[in-house]
């Protein structure tokens, strides 16, 4: 990988501080999504009956890591890992964080698992540690390429993507490289089951596996997208720079306002009408199924991940080590 190229990916995750304006401007090739507006456009909407969604939702800072968090994933809201910067890793048991021995001092911008005694976490140089309930051990990845997410349909069907359009699958026994069509950097994937597989990346990239073979899709958008969940195949978001948001319906992609000409970097929802997207300074941003509408953080932090365990225990973390907890 050219020094160009790591700057790049390293900032897709958010290791630098740097202004992100200015390294968008002196390498628009490479630089990483990762920035957000400070505030949306409220939406209007019909009286209706007060559902969990409409209660006021309050953020708040949890903890403090020491090192940079860079994702998040939880089994349940007392089973919850975060990985990052340096291999750091901590996990959450509802009452605490503790820090976990990862074994490796790679980078880790992403984390998924089945259970919470079956977890991936992928990083830097095609690190992979697998957790089974009891420590972390390295798994052969069969690649240098830098993995940036991670998610999976069952134990023995799981995928990562990453720098240079690497697409790898594990099948319970081992890795292996798919042909993904694409030279693009892949920030981020997810799917509704194992033939309904979408990532997304670089100038607006979108592919979809069918089961059987990735396909370019169309996005209407040459924007870095860095963050992608759904709630079914009929209803994905995606999110990346410049404030870009775009939803699936099954049929075809279309642009979302968000009512922000900055960056957005990670989104996840517990429902198609309960949405959360964070990034730069602090932002997040929610959809109630009308329209996108600003909340407030706590933190000025850049936000990097977020999850949550259902509709009122939501994590995000970021810079600074930041760890938020939200909750109705």
């Amino acid at each position: 990988m050219t020094g160009i190229q790591s700057q790049g990916v390293d900032e897709i995750r958010g290791s630098t501080h740097r202004d992100v304006s200015s390294v968008i401007r002196k390498n628009l090739r490479t630089v990483a999504i990762v920035g957000v507006v400070a505030g949306a456009l409220a939406t209007g909407c019909s009286k209706k009956s007060v559902q969990p969604t409409d209660k006021p939702f309050t953020w708040n800072i949890q903890d403090t890591a020491v090192f940079v968090p860079r994702a998040i994933w939880g089994s349940s809201g007392t089973n919850v890992f975060v990985v990052g910067g340096g291999g750091g890793i901590l996990h959450y048991n509802g009452t605490g964080w503790s820090a976990m021995t990862s074994g490796t001092s790679q980078d880790l911008p992403g984390v998924w698992g089945i259970s919470g005694t079956n977890v991936f976490a992928v990083g830097t140089s095609g690190t992979i540690r697998h957790y089974d309930g009891n420590g972390w051990s390295a798994v052969t990845s069969g690649t240098s390429q830098w993995l940036l997410a991670i998610w999976g349909s069952s134990a023995t069907d799981v995928f990562t993507v990453g720098t240079g359009g690497t697409i790898r699958r594990y099948d319970g026994t081992g890795w292996s490289a798919m042909t993904s069509g694409t030279s693009q950097h892949l920030s981020a994937l997810w799917g509704s089951s194992g033939t309904d597989i979408f990532t997304v990346g670089e100038f607006g990239t979108i592919l979809h596996y069918d089961g059987a073979s990735w396909s370019a899709m169309t996005g209407g958008t040459s924007e870095w997208l860095v963050g992608i969940w759904g709630s079914s195949h009929t209803d994905v978001f995606a999110v990346g720079g410049h404030g870009t948001i775009l939803h699936y319906d099954g049929t075809g992609w279309s642009a979302m306002t968000s009512g922000t000409s900055l960056h957005l970097g990670a989104i996840w929802g517990s429902s198609g009408t309960d949405v959360f997207a964070v990034g730069y300074a602090g932002t997040i941003v929610h959809y109630d199924g009308t329209g996108w509408s600003a909340m407030t953080s706590g933190t000025s932090s850049f936000l990097y991940g977020i999850w949550g365990s259902s509709t009122a225990n939501v994590f995000a973390v970021g810079f600074s080590g930041t760890i938020l907890h939200g909750s109705r």
